[in-house]
């Protein structure tokens, strides 16, 4: 992974100092310089919060036998659906890195005409992808700019570029069809029983798909491509790939010829057809028997379809296990950390208290005592936000979040879809700063998170009050339904 040469005579036309930055974009790099320094690997804090929330249900008056036992039952109780987040991961990989997208990716790159609009040209299309599949739109966006960087006639700086490729995540992938929490909320197989008794099932129709969700969806889209256009350096001031000394070589998966006669299998692509053939008829099948809106909200055939794609993209079967032996290693976070959000989970729903309530109960009756069914999304959406910084995870942390946060919803008769969305919007805002999520974007580009998050916090500035106040204003429009419970 490289650094920014920032030495006298990087670069065409010299270096952009410190000095040259916006106020804004100086105090993000320093936070993240400081982050970097002194904030733990994730593990850290999904421990820090099975102590915090262990101790909480001990002073709430829980026996300590009664607390371990809701943390081993319910440590595997979300196996599912960690299976399913970490085949999201590698089904968007498979796919950004196949062949044809590569292809894709190289034409994109010829339709920029200056640096700025290449940076909010990025900006856009990391966006839009997001919300298809937040795994390919990080691994999409990071080859894209690579191949932009590639392009000698073009003044474009590698920084802020990459800032823009990692928007996805940070202002809309929890809105889109990807989001963990509204794919969790719609299948009741995913979903723990204890959340389930107090939500019900809530399918996309009343989550992704509400018109004041695709609303934020795209004003926080329009918001950020033209912040990302007038934030970008001028061609004078630029850091270019070849300037900041990144690689920008051609990143697609490639096969070397087979080495022995039992490789030629792998090699040929009659095995490809076979799954493409039987895949393809199941996913017609589904299609044509049920709504569009429902097969894609099932967490299973969502990540199938992508699987599927992937096989056919790479066409032969050792280009596409190279691809996944590749995107393995990404899901490391999900597979280790989840179970531990499924205990957390567990212990504050299941531990029952001395006046027979659980935490989960105290912390939603706080929520309705401090708040009106009106107050309730900016309060949440605050929260929400807040507790992201220190649990980084979409949807471990709605696991955490959900039991109470929900119940307070039910109570004060706020739109539970509405609130699911509330979460997703909110929740996304700390992916601007950060740089857990941002890792997957960045290893594909060779910088570092202090290279990008001074210009991702500026979006974090702005998106903040933009988001609150929409989630605040378009809660007036929806009316409250009881959960259907399964």
């Amino acid at each position: 992974m490289t650094t920014v040469n920032t030495a006298p005579g990087a670069g065409h036309s010299g270096p952009a100092r410190d000095s040259d930055e916006s106020a804004a974009a100086r105090l993000g790099l320093r936070f993240t310089v400081w982050a970097e320094r002194w904030f733990p690997d994730a593990y850290v804090f999904v421990v820090l919060a099975v102590a915090v929330v262990a101790a909480a249900a001990l002073l709430n008056g829980a026996p300590a036998g009664e607390v371990a036992r809701a943390f081993g039952d319910g440590f595997w109780g979300l196996i599912v659906f960690t299976m399913q987040m970490a085949m999201i991961v590698i089904g968007g990989y498979v796919v950004a890195s196949s062949p044809p997208v590569a292809r894709l990716i190289e034409w994109l790159a010829t339709l920029p005409r200056s640096g700025r609009g290449a940076v909010a040209f990025v900006a856009a299309l990391s966006m839009l992808s997001s919300f298809l599949h937040w795994g390919l739109s990080l691994i999409f966006s990071g080859l894209l700019v690579r191949a932009l960087g590639r392009r000698s006639d073009l003044r474009m700086d590698y920084r802020a570029a990459g800032a823009a490729g990692s928007l996805g995540l940070g202002a809309t992938w929890a809105l889109g069809l990807s989001s963990s929490a509204a794919q969790l909320q719609a299948n009741a197989a995913s979903m723990p029983k204890a959340l389930l008794d107090i939500t019900g099932v809530i399918p996309f129709t009343q989550t992704v798909f509400l018109w004041q969700s695709l609303v934020i969806f795209a004003v926080l889209v329009v918001v950020s491509v033209v912040l990302s256009q007038l934030s970008a350096p001028s061609d004078r001031k630029a850091l270019t790939a070849q300037a900041i000394g990144a690689d920008t070589d051609v990143a697609v998966e490639r096969c070397d010829p087979p080495a022995r006669p039992g490789d030629w299998l792998e090699y040929n692509p009659i095995m490809t057809i076979i799954v493409a053939a039987l895949a393809g008829y199941w996913i017609w099948q589904e299609f044509a028997s049920k709504p569009a809106i429902l097969v894609i909200s099932n967490l299973n055939t969502y990540n199938f379809i992508f699987l599927t794609l992937g096989v056919v993209l790479h066409w032969r079967p050792r280009s596409f296990l190279n691809s996944v032996a590749k995107a393995v290693p990404a899901t490391t976070g999900v597979l280790v950390q989840f179970p531990f959000y499924a205990a957390i989970s567990n212990m504050l729903t299941a531990a029952k208290g001395s006046g027979g309530l659980t935490l989960a109960e105290q912390l939603s009756h706080a929520f309705v005592n401090l708040n009106t069914s009106a107050t309730f999304p900016v309060t949440m959406g605050i929260y929400s936000a807040v507790l992201g910084f220190f649990v980084p995870s979409g949807g471990g942390k709605w696991l955490i979040e959900a039991p109470y946060v929900m119940k307070a919803a039910n109570d004060l008769q706020v739109h539970l879809g509405w609130a699911v969305q509330v979460y997703n919007a909110a929740e996304a805002l700390p992916n601007l700063i950060n740089p857990f999520w941002m890792l997957p974007l960045l290893a594909v580009l060779g910088l570092k998170a202090r290279d990008i998050v001074g210009y991702t916090f500026l979006q974090f500035l702005v998106h903040v009050p933009v988001v609150l106040f929409l989630l605040w204003a378009l809660a007036g429009t929806l009316t409250y339904t009881p959960p259907a419970v399964p």
